[in-house]
């Protein structure tokens, strides 16, 4: 499939910070996606939670299940705009490495640790294992990746006017251009996230018990999708039901999504993907109503499923650990493993002490979380 003009295209990537020669067989956004898929971080995606944490059912999807179907909703989009998909795919598979175990409840745990010391952020988080804290290749640390694949990582949700450290740093050497908007398959990952996260939520919080589906009837959309689907199918099971009703669901905020696209493309004139960064609003977008529609949805969501009880006694049961786990691996460094301990003892500062305590908790999948808090705190388990 030919490229459009405005797609990234691989032979004018503005290259990696660490130059190296590039590969015979894949293209440099190709190579980058495999890197991220080969990269520890990623392989922890798999005991990392959304919402459930991983012990409370395995049909219940994790931070890679996520990502997987986030990337192939972005290289479907990318492909009906003649974008680069392998770049989308790259960035929507790594647009989640930074976040710590127990979902949002683990991070704000550690955002609040952190707050002396230069706070917490998943998507820095995200950058700082993709820079940084991989330590995997004999000639650079982090993954090296090309700057379009940085910039859509950092400016997925539009221009970075006030960037944190880790990214600010970085970018004295290696300009991402942080005041302008990203790359159109940037934005494609972005939004490809926003329509994976809202309709597998439904999914998960149903087959959960959480809410049922006549709860979901009154929402804009959504409740005309399960209506349509239980008038062409009467009788249908609820598994089916559901399936079949999320299946449409994001057809339609697919679908609405490339219409408003291209009716943005109809009046740009673009000929670069530059083109697409200086514009002054984001290229790929939603229609006014269907964002009125995914909205009225997330609100649903916040209220009946983020904050519902059983949600919230297993979150506040999260945050208790990794908290505990930050003051005391603060406290006793000598309890780290050895790698840890030494950047421990080796660090320049307190905040640069702490900030490693918070990396090494932040790479903790669930599992690993609950058993080292188990083993630290727990009079019967043996150290």
């Amino acid at each position: 499939m030919s490229l459009s003009p405005y797609a990234s295209l691989p032979a004018a990537s503005r290259g990696r910070l660490a130059v190296e020669q590039e590969s015979s067989t894949r293209t440099p956004f190709q190579r980058d996606r495999d890197r991220i898929v080969h990269s520890g971080a990623f392989r922890k995606l798999q005991f990392k939670t959304q919402v459930f944490v991983y012990h409370e059912g395995d049909y219940f999807r994790t931070r890679l299940t996520h990502s997987l179907e986030v990337a192939q909703i972005a290289r479907s989009i990318a492909r009906s705009l003649h974008l680069n998909e392998d770049l989308a795919e790259a960035l929507a598979l790594a647009h989640d490495l930074g976040h710590t175990p127990f979902g949002h409840a683990g991070e704000d745990a550690l955002q609040k640790a952190m707050a002396p010391y230069g706070g917490f952020d998943h998507n820095e988080q995200t950058f700082r294992i993709l820079t940084k804290l991989e330590e995997r290749y004999a000639d650079f640390n982090g993954l090296n990746l090309t700057w379009e694949t940085l910039e859509g990582v950092v400016k997925h949700n539009g221009p970075v006017m006030q960037p944190r450290s880790a990214i600010a740093e970085f970018c004295e050497g290696f300009d991402l251009e942080l005041n302008s908007f990203a790359g159109p398959e940037a934005q494609v990952a972005a939004l490809a996230d926003d329509i994976a996260y809202n309709n597998h939520d439904i999914d998960d919080g149903l087959r959960a018990g959480l809410f049922a589906i006549d709860e979901l009837l009154d929402l804009p959309l959504v409740g005309a999708v399960f209506r349509e689907v239980e008038g062409l199918h009467p009788g249908l099971s609820r598994a089916r039901l559901i399936h079949e009703a999320i299946r449409r669901l994001i057809n339609h905020m697919v679908n609405d999504l490339l219409a408003e696209t291209r009716a943005r493309l109809a009046q740009a004139d673009l000929v670069s993907a530059g083109d697409v960064r200086a514009l002054d609003r984001p290229l790929v977008a939603f229609s006014e109503n269907m964002k009125a529609q995914d909205e009225a949805l997330r609100a649903f969501l916040f209220r009946r499923m983020y904050r519902h009880y059983r949600v919230n006694r297993m979150t506040a049961k999260a945050r208790r650990v990794v908290e505990e786990l930050f003051a005391f691996y603060l406290e006793e460094p000598n309890c780290l493993p050895d790698a840890w301990r030494d950047k421990v003892d080796g660090a320049p500062s307190a905040a640069a002490a702490a900030r490693t305590v918070a990396d090494y908790i932040a790479g903790m999948t669930d599992r690993y979380a609950l058993e080292a808090h188990e083993k630290l705190f727990s009079p019967y388990q043996r150290p």
